[in-house]
């Protein structure tokens, strides 16, 4: 009867320091290691916690399994690229949403049935062209439904955001920069709030998102020839 060696299969880790990835036996599981670049402590997830890769890797051990101690191998860092191609087209896009804008400016101005439609309409872009600057490299990124789905709701709760704003300044505020100081706030927190959990971003990228976004639709009302708020 054919005897079948297991083979042992590497866990994928990241530094918590440096943020370098690194391959280590499974042998390991559980147990902890120094980073070999910053000395950061590593710990290596257990067997329910690990991520299997395909090609197994070779590690060797001075004096056997009892002396052996953690050896982590770097994984090269994905570095992010910027495609020519949509860069065109991205800019593109742009100057003729600015064109559209500023054609249709008087329109804009005097109604807001066409204020509302446009919001609408550039929302969704904005926040997806905000993801993807934003978005972390070393994670797999949300392409096609998913990346739509979250970035229509983000939209949606992004434009709602601006409707509230529009309410509480009709009603309350005088037009005094002071006003900010009370109002600006709890609009920028929920935000990136929003933003954080449409795209899995920390608080900061979440916070980013949402200015991008803000201060793109200022530039659009600036350019339609209203004031900036």
């Amino acid at each position: 009867m054919p005897i079948v060696a297991s083979v042992r299969m590497p866990i994928v880790v990241t530094c918590p320091g440096c943020r370098t990835r690194f391959q280590v036996s499974d042998k390991f599981a559980g147990k902890s290691g120094p980073c070999p670049k910053c000395k950061t402590t590593i710990r290596v997830p257990t067997k329910q916690e690990e991520v299997q890769i395909q090609e197994p890797q070779q590690f060797a051990a001075k004096g056997g399994p009892a002396a052996a101690r953690v050896v982590f191998r770097p994984i090269a860092r994905q570095e992010f690229k910027l495609q020519p191609a949509k860069v065109a087209a991205m800019a593109g896009a742009a100057l003729l949403v600015l064109l559209v804008t500023w054609a249709a400016g008087r329109l804009i101005r005097e109604h807001l049935w066409v204020r509302a439609i446009g919001l609408v309409l550039v929302s969704p872009p904005l926040v997806i062209a905000g993801y993807g600057l934003l978005r972390d490299v070393e994670l797999e990124p949300y392409r096609g439904r998913a990346l739509y789905v979250r970035g229509a709701a983000c939209a949606a709760a992004y434009a709602g955001l601006w409707a509230v704003y529009a309410g509480i300044s009709a009603a309350v505020m005088t037009g005094e920069l002071w006003n900010w100081v009370f109002v600006a706030p709890p609009f920028v927190i929920a935000g990136a709030f929003i933003g954080a959990t449409a795209f899995d971003f920390e608080f900061g990228n979440g916070l980013f998102h949402y200015c991008f976004y803000v201060l793109a639709t200022i530039a659009l009302r600036w350019v339609a020839g209203m004031t900036w708020l």
